[in-house]
């Protein structure tokens, strides 16, 4: 048995606060005697600020243009969607710090995380290029990474896709991750289901709805689908998922929070709702993945040879 712990918690642009409260989690993780923790997508300097296309649409950020240097304010508790959503901002927003594989702050983090497995998202610069990414570690070492397949409209000004999923084994078993969007489409998570992972880990910067704000964030359809995502996500594909989320505000976008611990059976074991606050479940990965597999198999039943749709305009010949 293991504990799984997935955060719903606030991060800025500010990185020295953000290890502080890394830190903090991480201690409340460990009291809770937790194996795993799940924290957001942002950890490391923060999310965007807009989701929306900029206003220049034509121009895309250039690999090697300048960051905007303007610190951000700081942080805003969440609050209700009740004011009207100011105008799309520019490109030239001021963006997370673009981290290399190797910068120190990963070692500080293995350090932190010492016997606890360790998952949390960061903007990635690699050459040319910077990714939404997300990191698996311990004090071991670095397990796994993964690059943000699917990005949102607002997202592909600031960073290049992700082209694969892929797992990984860790001492709380073989897991695979997934960042924000990428849990929308079932074929990331059945492909890491496939390469043997028995935990998906989702980490997110997941915002109410910008375009039909509910007034109360816990009944906006955003919020339904964030939730209805993760439990969708564990029981097609049998296993266990530990979703984190931002919470509070970033520009114009309220993160939703709803941290949640899911088992294979789609049933959600713990959770946080809309606050900031830590979802820990105690369960066995391994064992429950294959007792929810015991009779009915949704990787082996699979029939991928009836799921080719016909070209338009063919019709499929029956023999009577």
């Amino acid at each position: 048995m293991v504990y799984l712990a997935a955060a719903a918690a606030q991060f800025g642009r500010d990185m020295e606060f953000g290890l502080q409260r890394v830190e903090s989690i991480v201690a409340a993780a460990r009291r809770a005697g937790a194996g795993l923790l799940v924290l957001p997508d942002g950890t490391l300097g923060g999310y965007l600020t807009d989701l929306r296309e900029p206003v220049d649409p034509g121009h895309e950020l250039s690999p090697t243009e300048p960051e905007d240097p303007t610190p951000p304010a700081p942080d805003a508790p969440s609050a209700e969607h009740e004011a009207p959503v100011p105008p799309p901002m520019s490109v030239s927003a001021d963006l997370p710090p673009a981290l290399e594989p190797d910068d120190p702050v990963f070692d500080r983090l293995t350090a932190m995380a010492g016997d606890l497995v360790l998952c949390l998202g960061y903007r990635e610069r690699a050459g040319a290029l910077t990714y939404n990414s997300a990191v698996c570690l311990s004090g071991a070492g670095v397990h796994g990474r993964h690059r943000k397949v699917h990005l949102a409209p607002g997202e592909r000004v600031s960073y290049a896709s992700g082209d694969r999923f892929a797992a990984f084994d860790t001492p709380v078993g073989r897991l695979g991750m997934m960042i924000d969007y990428d849990k929308t489409f079932p074929e990331g998570a059945r492909t890491l289901a496939e390469d043997g992972a028995i935990v998906l880990a989702c980490l997110s910067a997941w915002p109410a709805s910008l375009t039909d704000p509910a007034r109360r964030v816990v009944k906006d359809r955003q919020a339904r689908l964030f939730d209805l995502y993760d439990c969708a996500r564990a029981a097609e594909n049998q296993v266990v998922v530990v979703s984190a989320n931002q919470t509070g505000r970033s520009g114009v976008l309220t993160f939703l929070g709803n941290a949640k611990v899911v088992g294979p059976g789609g049933d959600i074991r713990a959770r946080t709702w809309a606050k900031a606050g830590l979802a820990v479940a105690e369960l066995d990965p391994a064992a429950e993945v294959s007792r929810a597999r015991r009779v009915l198999h949704h990787l082996v039943e699979r029939r991928p040879e009836a799921y080719r749709a016909e070209p338009a305009g063919e019709s499929v010949a029956v023999d009577r």
